[in-house]
């Protein structure tokens, strides 16, 4: 193969209707609604400087329910601050602890002693302050007082926000919960239609809204990805860890994204250098020189934090260890799990909403895997501890007073933690074996997962494999407490050494978007330049339906492909949440092929032997195993197919998944976007997405079966999807079933070709020496397009790339 290297950075133009597909509609053409807003309201919000900070300010506010729960929030943080400095102050230096310990004999030998003998009078209290204490509450007081400086700039922007919202947006801050951010984003684009935020372009479509929100958080994903970040450390006993912790991630998005020397002239836009290959080397000496001097810096302040660290672990978690030893044993998603099961283009509040509801299908997998040898030291430990525990409370019940003799109280509770603490190892004698099951509940909801795992979910490698995306608390605040003092070396060490193809990522997956600025572009989610072949060409493969245009295949490489299908999904959960979003036409032809294939798939239930010859089948049999509603949708589509085929029984307290409608009108039914009804109103904020979209696949099993009775027993009358509030919202229905297919499909094309993809613990991308082909113009803002790439191979640093497909 051979290919031209343009070193050139070259802008991207936006895409979509504004630009070529068609003119645009004035607001009345178009049927939006117009807010009607003061002249001086215009004029406030015409040509926002910043909208980055704007809209990201904004989705805060919908997040945190609005000014005062916010304010209020900030305010009690910063008397949390002073309390944690006062009372740390106060049990050091101003508690005579032998008295308190009756070590020391007080005056009056009848005296029973109080709280009030203990503490030291203030000037004492103040004389016993010695000069690393001082030193300390300077710093503290320093740190404060830059804080409340802080909250009070967030006190003017918010209350700016405030205005916002209940002037141009109409939305009062009482409402904020009953709205999705989905109704809220399209309320701040017919505002930029009426009053020009953004003066560089008329119309925001919803992903340069993302874009804005997402701009750092996206780099970040694409880092991870493609196993630039984090650092992995070989540790003796522990093998290959991913050490991310929140003081290591504050500092990899202090030196990459807002510091003073970051690579970003501002929230928007990249410095130029970091655009040019002839200055790759330069940069890299500047930026490995720039993490350096954080380190060293990290290695100063090191002392100060981690005395922090301790202090607020152990006021944060010593109630909850001592109410509640086994919480502990209880696992979470780690930072890293949480940056690697990313989308592209996801906001926090979708994101958790999906590792939510993995959690117990996660916590259950985990849960299966027992050690013999810890189960029977656990049972006897137990055994042990429980027994004398017994007795102590035998006694203390017969006789209070034998809670006075020393330490009785203390071996209470040491028992009590060693017993609850014990429990954690001794496995549920009432659980049942099924790790590939459960390993797929937690990839219908999670998205992600290696393809080496698949058939593998019962041995331990996969186990600690996940264990790094699905960590014990207890490992989690280990790692916080340890990161003051790990950071500094990880940052000189380690980090330092990716300077270059730190600077090489930037050149070659940044893209410039009119009117949003410089954005990852991996982000743009272009199935053609970042998509995987083999997640692409099992759909590919079979011939379009009448009026579709068949998917080319793209200028991917190892290099430049998202990892892990990451591509293909970020695109099909962006255009479920964001139904009315016009993506390109690569992606489209993308999405409109997979549901056309799944049309495919259920028109040829009849002729299947068994559930392994339809990718559709397997795939509605996993998402069955996901709960009682996800279930019933799945009985529902299998019981209505057009040919009858597999008729599943129902039971007698069966009842659709989707009800009708009780009347033919659509005053039930919403259509994606629209209004919600009032029963399901309370609590959106923190909804996916409009609660129903037509861009899924149960919308294209709902057209293949339109004429049957598919259409009234599940999808409502009217033609509309009928969601049931009390099951599940179908947006999170139809991304499971969207994830299980597309899984399906990717693994029988790579079976098909032999093909083994790398583990998560595949060793780091190579980067290239040169520079990527620069990405062509879309078009402008007078509505010309172009095409978006060449289609010439790509040959990167004069190596031979291995085939994609």
């Amino acid at each position: 193969m051979t290919a031209t290297l343009e070193p050139s950075y070259q802008p991207l133009q936006p895409f979509g209707p504004e630009n070529g597909e068609g003119e645009e509609e004035t607001p009345h053409e178009g049927g939006v609604m117009i807010h009607v807003v003061p002249e001086s309201g215009r004029a406030r919000w015409n040509h926002v400087e910043d909208l980055d900070s704007f809209f990201v300010r904004m989705y805060h506010y919908h997040q945190k329910h609005g000014f005062t729960c916010m304010m209020l929030q900030e305010a009690l943080e910063l008397l949390q601050f002073i309390f944690v400095v006062v009372f740390s102050t106060f049990l050091l230096h101003c508690v005579d602890y032998s008295i308190l310990f009756r070590n020391s004999p007080i005056n009056t030998s009848n005296h029973k002693i109080s709280l009030s003998d203990a503490v030291l009078p203030p000037h004492e209290c103040v004389a016993s302050l010695g000069t690393v204490t001082w030193l300390c509450i300077l710093v503290a007081v320093i740190f404060w007082f830059l804080r409340a400086i802080k909250v009070m700039y967030h006190l003017f922007q918010f209350w700016d926000i405030k205005i916002f919202f209940n002037t141009a947006l109409k939305i009062n801050d009482s409402d904020l919960d009953n709205l999705t951010w989905h109704e809220v984003q399209h309320r701040v684009r017919e505002v930029q239609l009426e009053q020009q935020m953004c003066i560089h372009k008329r119309d925001l479509s919803e992903l340069d809204i993302y874009h804005r929100i997402l701009r750092f958080k996206n780099y970040m994903v694409a880092m991870v990805n493609k196993s630039l970040l984090p650092i992995r450390l070989r540790l003796p006993f522990l093998g290959e860890v991913v050490f991310l912790t929140r003081g290591l991630k504050y500092n990899i998005e202090l030196l990459l994204f807002w510091g003073p020397w970051a690579p970003f002239k501002n929230n928007w836009h990249l410095k130029e250098d970091y655009k040019k290959v002839g200055k790759r080397k330069e940069l890299a000496q500047y930026l490995s020189k720039y993490i350096l001097w954080v380190g060293i810096a990290n290695f100063l302040l090191c002392p100060l934090i981690l005395i922090w660290q301790i202090l607020y672990s152990f006021f944060n978690y010593a109630e909850v260890i001592k109410r509640e030893p086994g919480s502990l044993g209880s696992r979470r998603w780690s930072l890293y799990g949480r940056m690697y099961l990313r989308h592209f283009n996801e906001l926090d509040h979708e994101l958790h909403a999906r590792l939510n509801r993995a959690y117990k299908p996660a916590s259950q997998y985990m849960n299966i895997f027992t050690s013999p040898i810890m189960t029977v030291l656990a049972k006897n430990i137990a055994f042990v501890a429980g027994a004398c525990l017994a007795v102590l409370l035998i006694l203390t019940v017969y006789d209070e007073d034998v809670l006075t003799v020393e330490h009785v109280l203390t071996a209470i509770t040491v028992l009590g933690g060693v017993v609850a603490a014990s429990r954690v190892f001794i496995p549920d004698e009432n659980l049942v074996w099924c790790p590939e099951k459960l390993l797929t509940a937690v990839l219908a909801h999670v998205h992600y997962l290696p393809d080496s795992w698949r058939g593998q979910a019962h041995t331990h490698r996969v186990r600690e494999e996940f264990s790094q995306l699905f960590q014990y608390k207890a490992v989690y605040l280990v790692e916080e407490l340890l990161s003051p003092i790990i950071t500094p070396f990880i940052l000189c060490f380690q980090v330092r050494s990716h300077a270059l193809e730190i600077v090489d990522f930037y050149r070659n997956f940044t893209v410039e978007v009119v009117g949003v600025g410089d954005v990852c572009s991996f982000a743009q989610m272009d199935v053609r330049r970042h998509g995987n072949p083999t997640w692409q060409t099992s759909i590919r493969v079979t011939s379009p339906l009448p009026g579709q245009t068949p998917i080319e295949p793209g200028l991917t490489n190892q290099y430049t492909q998202a990892e892990d299908g990451k591509t293909e999904l970020s695109l099909v959960h962006f255009t479920l949440t964001n139904p009315k979003w016009r993506p390109p036409e690569d992606a489209e032809n993308f999405v409109t092929a997979l549901r056309n294939q799944a049309r495919r798939d259920a028109d040829q239930l009849t002729q299947v032997l068994g559930p392994g010859d339809n990718a559709l089948y397997s795939s509605l049999q996993s998402v069955s195993s996901l709960g009682a509603g996800f279930s019933s949708l799945v009985a529902s589509i299998l019981r209505t197919n057009p040919r009858g085929y597999m008729e599943p029984s129902m039971g007698v307290g069966y009842q659709p998944m989707f009800p009708p409608s009780s009347s033919g009108e659509k005053g039930g039914v919403y259509e994606s976007g629209g209004s919600v009804p009032s029963t399901v109103r309370g609590g959106l904020s923190r909804a996916e997405g409009p609660l129903n979209s037509d861009r899924g696949l149960l919308y294209s099993l709902h057209q293949s079966t339109r004429n049957n009775s598919l259409g009234a027993s599940v999808f409502g009358c009217g033609g509309e999807l009928a969601p049931d509030p009390d099951t599940l919202e179908l947006t999170a229905a139809d991304m499971s079933l969207s994830t299980l297919y597309l899984h399906e499909l990717h693994h029988r094309h790579v079976h098909r070709r032999g093909y083994q993809e790398s583990s998560i613990n595949r060793s780091l991308w190579q980067r290239p020496h040169q520079d990527m082909p620069g990405i062509r113009e879309l078009g402008d803002e007078s509505g010309e397009t172009q095409r978006r790439a060449e289609k010439t191979p790509l040959l990167l640093g004069g190596a031979k790339l291995p085939r994609s497909s």
